[in-house]
C-alpha cells in the first residue's frame, strides 16, 4: 500500500456526513469534506474532476483561504467518501449534492465555485438546473469558474485509458489489471507538467485517494458521466450563453485531454457575448491539473477574474514566464471589420494613407 503524508495530512484536517439524494433512489453515503479560511468570509467551492478528488486542491486551499471561506468535498465514489457499487452515480446527483453541501453543511446562500474536469459539468448543472426544493432558498451562484475539463466533447482528445473503460465490452478487462498505484503512476506521466514519477507526493497522495474503499472499483461507473455530457452540453452551453452569471474560463495551456481549443470554441460560440461579466484566461506552463502544475498562477487568476476590473487590460496579468494570461474579456456586441478600420482611420486623420504593414522602401 503507498504511504503519502500529504494524502494522511488531507484526510485529518477533514470530516464526514451523511448525505442521500432527496427522491429516495440511493442510500446514504459518507460524503468527506475539508474546510479552510474564516467562518465568516465569503464562500468559494472548489469542485474536484475525474477520476481524483479534493486533495487536488491541497495547495490551492491554502493560498485561497486568507479572506475566503473555503469548501471542498469529494463526490460519491472519489477520493475519501464512500464508493458503493451500483450506487447511480451521475452529474445530476453530484449537482444536487453540491447544493445540499453549501447550503445546509456551509449554511451559504451565495457561492462562487471553481471546478475542474468532470467538476465544470457539475457546477454547469447545478447552475442550469432544476429551483430548490419548494419551501427552500435557491443557492446563488456569483461566479462560475470552470477550468480544464472537457465541456465540449467534439474537441476533447480522451485517452485510450478512458474510452477502454467507458465501454462496457473492454472495461472489466481493462480494471482487472489496474491498480490504484498503476493509476496514478500514467496520470502523473501524462496529465502533470512537468511528469511526476511514481513517488513524487502529487503522484503517491492519488494512489492512496484512489485505493480508499476500492476506487478503481467503480471506475466504469463514474466515467458514465461522459455520456451525460454529451446528452446535454450544446443545451447547457446554449443556456449558461444567456445567464447573467459572471463566467470564466481558465485553461492549462500544455494540456493534451482538454486542450486549449475546447476553452476557445467554448469561449468564442457561447461566452464572449454573453450578459455578465465573462473572462478568458490561459495558464502557460500547466497541464491538464493547472492547479497541481501552477497552483499559484491559477489563484491568481481566480483573484483577477473575481476583481474584475472593468479596465483590465489583455496579456499576462503579472510578471514571469509563467504569469497568468488575460486573453479575452466580453462584450455586448463584438465590432465588425469595417468599424476597426474606421476607428483606425479616425484616429490616422481625414486624407492620411493607410499603413497596412510596412512603409513603401521601409524594413
Amino acid at each position: 500500500m503507498t504511504v503519502s503524508e500529504r494524502a494522511e495530512a488531507w484526510r485529518r484536517r477533514g470530516s464526514t456526513f451523511r448525505w442521500a439524494p432527496r427522491d429516495g433512489s440511493a442510500p446514504e453515503t459518507n460524503v468527506f469534506h475539508v474546510e479552510s479560511g474564516p467562518a465568516d468570509g465569503p464562500v468559494l467551492l472548489l469542485v474536484h474532476g475525474f477520476p481524483t478528488s479534493s486533495i487536488d486542491w491541497f495547495e490551492v486551499a491554502d493560498l485561497l483561504g486568507d479572506d475566503v471561506r473555503v469548501g471542498l468535498l469529494d463526490f460519491p465514489g472519489y477520493g475519501f467518501s464512500d464508493k458503493p457499487r451500483g450506487w447511480g452515480y451521475s452529474l445530476a446527483r453530484d449537482a444536487e449534492l453540491l447544493d445540499y453541501y453549501a447550503r445546509e453543511v456551509l449554511g451559504a446562500s451565495r457561492v462562487t465555485l471553481v471546478a475542474h474536469d468532470r467538476g465544470s459539468s457539475v457546477a454547469l448543472a447545478l447552475v442550469l438546473g432544476d429551483p430548490a426544493p419548494s419551501g427552500d432558498a435557491s443557492l446563488v451562484v456569483e461566479h462560475l469558474v470552470l477550468t480544464n475539463g472537457n465541456i465540449f466533447l467534439p474537441l476533447s482528445q480522451l485517452t485510450d485509458f478512458q474510452r477502454l473503460v467507458l465501454d462496457p465490452a473492454t472495461a472489466p478487462e481493462v480494471l482487472d489489471v489496474v491498480t490504484p498505484e498503476l493509476l496514478a503512476a500514467g496520470m502523473g506521466t501524462t496529465t502533470f507538467s512537468p511528469p511526476r514519477p511514481a513517488d513524487h507526493p502529487d503522484v503517491a497522495a492519488l494512489a492512496v485517494a484512489f485505493a480508499h474503499d476500492d476506487g478503481v472499483g467503480v471506475l466504469h461507473e463514474t466515467i458514465q458521466y461522459l455520456v451525460e455530457r454529451a446528452e446535454h452540453e450544446r443545451d447547457w452551453l446554449e443556456r449558461l450563453a444567456t445567464r447573467e452569471v459572471a463566467t470564466t474560463l481558465i485553461w492549462g495551456l500544455l494540456d493534451t485531454v482538454s486542450p486549449p481549443r475546447v476553452a476557445a470554441a467554448v469561449w468564442n460560440e457561447f461566452l464572449a457575448e454573453k450578459p455578465g461579466r465573462n473572462r478568458l484566461y490561459l495558464v502557460p506552463g500547466a497541464n491538464h491539473y493547472l492547479q497541481v502544475d501552477r497552483p499559484s498562477a491559477l489563484v491568481a487568476a481566480v483573484r483577477h477574474a473575481l476583481a474584475g476590473s472593468a479596465d483590465a487590460m489583455v496579456g499576462p496579468i503579472a510578471s514571469g514566464p509563467d504569469a497568468p494570461v488575460l486573453v479575452d474579456a466580453s462584450r455586448t456586441r463584438l465590432p465588425a471589420a469595417t468599424e476597426v478600420l474606421g476607428r483606425a482611420s479616425l484616429r490616422r486623420g481625414p486624407g492620411a494613407a493607410p499603413r497596412l504593414g510596412t512603409e513603401p522602401g521601409g524594413r
